[in-house]
């Protein structure tokens, strides 16, 4: 289980860590790209972030109401009650990101 969690930590760090690196980059090409193609870069980065951590949220949420389910068969019930109120919350903040996402390229 520590082992899962690392390895998702240091991926989520590795994905943002590229993200940083590559910000000066992204504005450099800014200034040569068109206006709907620099909107299209950003809208993507955003959309992608917000993949990301919703998927690693729901793959953890979903594996400790597993581990949990498994520790307390009794109360598997409340658990899944829990965790899909847990999996609504985090999908919607992924559609929070798609509607930045949008409103990036339609609006800006």
């Amino acid at each position: 289980m520590k082992r899962l969690l690392t390895k998702a930590y240091v991926s989520f760090l590795a994905i943002l860590s590229v993200l940083a690196t590559t910000t000066p980059v992204f504005a450099a090409e800014t200034a040569a790209m068109t206006d709907l193609a620099a909107k299209a870069k950003y809208a993507a980065i955003t959309i992608a972030a917000g993949a990301v951590a919703g998927a690693l949220a729901m793959g953890l949420s979903i594996f400790k109401s597993v581990d949990g389910i498994a520790k307390q068969p009794e109360s598997a019930g409340k658990i899944q009650t829990v965790m899909m109120l847990g999996l609504v919350f985090i999908e919607t903040a992924i559609i929070y990101a798609l509607i930045v996402a949008i409103l990036i390229v339609f609006v800006l």
